[in-house]
């Protein structure tokens, strides 16, 4: 019998730049829903596009507000099963003691994209984190409900390995989006937390060349690391045309953006040789204007996007579980709960920071 108590710590969103850590009762589940103790909760680009006040999550004149407040926010996480009834266990296949996570989405399984399978682009859209039906991991404890997707993952990663599941698993979708083939030049822009996991992912396609694009030294080092045959620093080397020169003049065949940068946009347009595939990963935290006659009468190119990492989550869990990837250097930074806001300010850094995570 497992010991939970009445009240945790937890942050939770009063709105942009609110966040506050409380005390708060600890949630119980109810029919067929698990309580899990949180081992580890990641902080994410987008947690802090929230956090800064993003259009995307609070809305502006031409869109309405998505994200809630009074809500415990966090969508990378992982934590030990404590408590679920026979139901809860058996539809998951898990057991009181079981190392667990679930994906970002909690799918209504009603709307038009559920019913047809296609549950990560779910018309409701709630997700652990940003609304209030479904507080998200910044806390000592959280509940999966019966509409969560629940997956096992072993107890012998560290916590925060184990919880870099989520934004792996959203890497390896962006590079299946990308139909990547043997003779493929693939550019990848971008090397903090998604683009690493998209540098793995398309390595692991066996193209002719992986090619990662960064600003930093360190990031670079560590993209080769994670399977990149080359690296250009952005700030001193002319990324287009180097692309160009490596490709008899005609450009990448695949590009997969993973900064949330507006300048990375354009960029990738131009580099792409005709015929190519764009593929747009990121969360902008403002509006990107670029020329659209590149995509259309100059290339016509195939510009695909990426969201969640749908039906990855296996595959993620198993690269994870393999030791391909350098864990130790990519999860840089773990803290308690109650420097929250340190993490927030680490992630809003980049300089000094790869992946951090909170271990509640």
């Amino acid at each position: 019998m497992v010991d939970i108590p009445e009240r945790m710590k937890a942050v939770i969103c009063h709105g942009p730049e609110n966040y506050t850590l409380e005390e708060i009762d600890v949630p119980k589940p109810g029919p067929g829903e698990l309580l899990v103790r949180v081992e580890a909760v990641g902080i994410c680009a987008s947690d802090l596009k929230c956090y800064h006040g993003a259009a995307k999550f609070w809305g502006d004149a031409n869109r309405p507000a998505w994200a809630e407040t009074e809500v415990v926010p966090g969508h990378e996480f992982v934590g030990i099963v404590v408590q679920g009834d026979e139901q809860a266990l058996q539809a998951r296949g898990v057991e009181i003691g079981d190392r667990v996570t679930a994906e970002q989405i909690v799918p209504c399984w009603e709307c038009r994209y559920c019913v047809r399978g296609q549950y990560w682009m779910c018309g409701p859209h709630d997700m652990h984190g940003f609304k209030r039906a479904n507080p998200g991991a910044m806390a000592e404890y959280m509940v999966y409900s019966t509409a969560a997707l629940v997956h096992k993952i072993s107890k012998d990663l560290p916590p925060a390995h184990a919880a870099f599941v989520e934004p792996l698993s959203c890497s390896l979708h962006a590079v299946e989006r990308a139909n990547i083939t043997f003779d493929d030049t693939v550019v990848v822009a971008g090397a903090g937390p998604i683009g690493l996991g998209m540098i793995a992912g398309a390595k692991a396609k066996n193209p002719l060349r992986v090619i990662a694009l960064d600003v930093a030294p360190n990031k670079l080092e560590l993209a080769k690391q994670c399977g990149a045959d080359l690296t250009f620093n952005i700030a001193e080397t002319d990324a287009v045309q180097a692309v160009k020169d490596l490709t008899d003049g005609y450009g990448a065949d695949v590009y997969i953006e993973g900064t949330g940068h507006p300048s990375a946009v354009p960029q990738g347009l131009n580099l792409l040789r005709k015929l190519g595939t764009y593929v747009e990963y990121s969360v902008f935290g403002s509006d990107v204007t670029v020329d659209w006659s590149i995509i259309s009468d100059d290339k016509e190119l195939n510009v695909l996007g990426a969201h969640l990492g749908p039906h990855t989550w296996p595959a993620a869990i198993k690269m994870l579980e393999s030791g391909v990837l350098p864990l130790d250097k990519i999860c840089t930074h773990q803290l308690p709960l109650d420097k929250f806001q340190e993490g927030l300010d680490l992630v809003s850094d980049g300089a000094k920071s790869i992946k951090v995570s909170l271990l509640p």
